[in-house]
């Protein structure tokens, strides 16, 4: 009986501690992208983070031993919160005009609600090494895979397809939504800017 207790009583001790870490753990990435939202990756510091998280900073450090390790853990669990826009969702319009368009909205709509986080991450992608890593490898992939599924069906040969590639990619990245609507245009305005923009970009058959 004794022997049955200690095991029971290991097992539930071993839980909590996996409880604990993994709570500790959460309130570090909370910290981190509290941190990457407001000041930026390049301005975040461990004691800050530590600080934030109410932990040491060898706590820190125990969970996530390099920077690259912290940026991944914070990129990953704010895009869960914030998933953006399926590209494929958008390949089911037909109408190339129509995909377009509704593309924007749905984009320009999720930037609106993300701006802050875009902002520091456009900013300090060239600043910090795991965050450029990861943005090249996530975030811009995306939109190239957009403009695939964009440009699909324009029937567009040779230089009106470059030219209306190039105009999507500009069309579709967070730097134009926040110029357009940064000078005072509602999200459908500069939705509808950015959709004329491509379209007056493909010479007239």
């Amino acid at each position: 009986m004794a022997s049955s207790e200690m095991t029971e009583r290991r097992k539930y001790e071993q839980r909590e501690r996996a409880r604990k870490h993994d709570e500790t753990r959460q309130r570090i990435i909370d910290a981190l992208i509290a941190l990457h939202e407001t000041v930026g990756a390049a301005q975040t510091t461990v004691t800050e983070v530590a600080r934030r998280a109410g932990v040491g900073r060898m706590t820190v450090y125990n969970h996530f031993p390099t920077e690259g390790e912290m940026v991944t853990a914070c990129t990953s669990h704010w895009i869960t919160l914030h998933p953006p826009p399926d590209p494929a969702a958008w390949a089911q319009v037909r109408d190339p005009r129509v995909r377009l368009a509704t593309a924007l909205d749905e984009l320009y709509a999720y930037y609106g609600e993300t701006e802050a986080m875009w902002t520091t991450a456009h900013r300090d992608a060239p600043l910090v090494t795991a965050l450029g890593e990861i943005m090249d490898a996530t975030w811009f992939a995306l939109l190239d895979r957009a403009v695939e599924v964009l440009a699909a069906g324009r029937g567009l040969r040779g230089r009106a397809r470059q030219r209306a590639r190039g105009a999507l990619r500009l069309a579709v990245d967070f730097p134009t939504w926040r110029t357009l609507t940064g000078a005072g245009l509602s999200p459908r305005d500069a939705a509808e800017v950015a959709a004329a923009f491509v379209a007056a970009s493909v010479p007239a058959p």
